[in-house]
């Protein structure tokens, strides 16, 4: 080691830093002042600037389905990435189909219109591209984005296919002027912008330096179409024992701490949830391999996770990074599951199951 004076310094990537307004992290020279600054940024809220504040000249639509009020991830990604692509004249406009609860001027967006008539549960088609239609002609945007999954992939094909508009599907990457679409066999389609946009999963990063305006405007009349020819049968939830963990919605799970198996089973089947378990509880034998959630076994993306008895280990935590709410039952506050839990209940996993189960027949039982 080299101890003469003329060394260089290392510089420690942990050292005190400060996070700007526009959410970039910022190592201050000076180690007291980086304390002080690294101090005061902790406790004082993070202010972002608005994008722009107009005027708006142009608009770009971005469509979704919500889920039960909440937007799903690849569609806070589409709104992302039609936030980062807009220009100071360009208004970034989310129209919903459907009941939507989220901070929208957090996602980027500058004003949201809801389908007040919309029903998540049935099937829209006709209906919904004809709203479509109706707010192409009410907004006039310069481009359309959705997602290219479910709902919003089939829908933005209906719409695109009826108004006669050029649509790119499968988009993988957006620049200011063109898009990307990987072709197989390492090659890609590259292309001018279609004015309708259907844009695969991790296009953009939903964490954005700035905020937009939020205002919530006027939607069109939700239109009376029937479907010609077509009879909703409405939805059937499935039988989560059944189910493949990769398509559950709600996973109960347990690890080392559950120990009455009997219980947890009654719990899962009252709560109508899937059954995931942690690998400890696998090996021993308590639970199938099938039912592992984490690197080693399955990937879920449940609306719900209920860990319970469930340490968090590296590898579970990375099986479900892609679960919207996850709970934490643990008598461990410092176990590593609790920084992932959106919300986490100190208590004995056996008492707490007994008392959900109560309360959920209880619940089914009253008229």
């Amino acid at each position: 080691m080299n101890h003469s004076p003329t060394a260089l310094r290392r510089v420690d990537p942990r050292r005190p830093a400060i996070i700007t307004p526009q959410g970039l992290r910022r190592i201050v020279l000076g180690s007291s002042e980086g304390e002080r600054l690294a101090s005061n940024a902790a406790h004082a809220p993070l202010t972002k600037p608005v994008r722009s504040a107009g005027p708006f000249s142009e608009i770009t639509l971005v469509v979704t389905h919500p889920d039960r009020g909440a937007l799903s991830d690849q569609a806070r990604q589409v709104i992302a990435a039609a936030a980062i692509l807009a220009a100071p004249h360009t208004e970034v406009v989310l129209a919903v189909l459907g009941p939507c609860h989220d901070d929208v001027a957090a996602l980027g967006v500058d004003r949201v219109l809801v389908a007040d008539g919309a029903d998540g549960n049935a099937y829209l088609s006709a209906a919904s591209v004809q709203w479509l239609q109706d707010l192409r002609r009410q907004l006039s945007p310069t481009r359309w984005l959705m997602a290219d999954n479910g709902a919003d992939g089939q829908l933005g094909r209906r719409f695109a296919t009826r108004a006669g508009l050029p649509l790119a599907a499968g988009v993988a990457e957006l620049t200011a002027d063109n898009l990307r679409i990987p072709a197989g066999a390492g090659q890609d389609w590259q292309q001018p912008h279609a004015q309708v946009m259907l844009l695969a999963k991790g296009v953009a990063s939903p964490q954005l330096p700035f905020l937009g305006l939020g205002v919530h405007g006027e939607a069109p009349r939700w239109p009376a179409v029937a479907e010609a020819g077509v009879e909703d049968l409405g939805v059937q939830t499935g039988d989560p024992a059944t189910m493949a963990l990769e398509e559950a919605d709600f996973i109960l799970a347990a690890g080392n701490g559950v120990t009455d198996l009997p219980l947890f089973h009654a719990l899962a089947q009252a709560l109508g949830a899937a059954v995931g378990a942690s690998r400890v509880a696998v090996d021993d034998g308590r639970f199938a391999r099938a039912q592992q959630v984490g690197a080693t076994g399955k990937t879920v993306t449940a609306s719900g996770y209920l860990a319970v008895g469930i340490s968090g280990a590296v590898q579970h935590l990375q099986g479900i990074k892609d679960c919207r709410h996850v709970i934490a039952v643990n008598l461990d506050t410092s176990a590593p599951i609790t920084r992932r839990a959106d919300l986490t209940v100190v208590e004995d996993s056996r008492a707490l199951m007994q008392a959900m189960l109560d309360l959920v027949r209880q619940h089914k039982e009253a008229p």
